[in-house]
């Protein structure tokens, strides 16, 4: 399969949002901070994109298709690594929570998306565990 067929820019976009929303919560637990920090060095997150952030104002998203779009970049980052850790997940789950969607489906969908083998996943297959999940959300 290779790899996921994203826009990078808003995989940036959405990482940067959940940046935002951390920083803006206050105190950050480390070990989400490392998670985060992670995801964006693998991203290539570099100073001019910290520069842009600075002209910025990053927030979450509030329109139901770019929660789900969100949604879609935080399990992107979760395989940048091709590697899924119970502290990706963790972290994935809480920001998902405050983009509105219900921790339990929430943590049901990062465990199907974890189940799938690297190999085996398409960017088709990753949309539509978003898009079933949605289903549920909304059932």
């Amino acid at each position: 399969m290779g790899e996921l067929r994203v826009d990078l820019t808003k995989v940036k976009k959405s990482y940067f949002n959940l940046l935002a929303t951390y920083q803006t919560a206050g105190k950050v637990d480390g070990k989400y901070l490392a998670c985060i920090v992670k995801w964006g060095i693998q991203l290539g997150v570099n100073v001019d994109d910290l520069r842009e952030l600075e002209n910025a104002t990053p927030s979450p998203p509030t329109e139901k298709a770019a929660r789900i779009e969100a949604l879609y970049h935080l399990v992107y980052m979760i395989y940048l690594d091709r590697v899924v850790e119970d502290l990706e997940l963790e972290v994935a789950a809480d920001y998902a929570t405050k983009l509105g969607f219900e921790k339990e489906l929430v943590g049901d969908l990062f465990k199907s998306i974890a189940t799938i083998p690297y190999d085996e996943v398409s960017s088709q297959d990753l949309q539509k565990e978003v898009e079933d999940f949605i289903k549920i959300q909304n059932g």
